[in-house]
């Protein structure tokens, strides 16, 4: 038996966490009175890589509740797409 090894005693093995999971963040749409919807499951389908029927539900999401979350992940993955929304003159952001 090699020294401090106790066959009575469970060793537990310590789980790696993915740090960016655990700080996820949310691209959130903004609703407005000026862009159509037409304009905004464009921006969903081109910037986002949403498929039309997705993109279309969010619009209708934004739409009536005045935001959605339409992608999850890290800070570095979702810049660019709020960027993208932004420069089209839609509202986001990332929470």
């Amino acid at each position: 038996m090699k020294p401090f090894e106790n066959p009575n005693i469970e060793v537990l093995e310590l789980e790696e966490l993915d740090i960016d999971q655990l700080l996820e963040k949310q691209l959130v749409v903004l609703n407005d009175d000026h862009n159509t919807f037409e304009h905004v499951i464009e921006a969903l389908v081109q910037v986002c890589g949403l498929s039309a029927e997705q993109a279309e539900q969010c619009t209708l999401i934004i739409h009536y509740k005045g935001k959605y979350a339409v992608k999850h992940g890290s800070q570095e993955e979702l810049k660019p797409m709020r960027d993208a929304i932004t420069e089209r003159g839609i509202g986001a952001v990332i929470v």
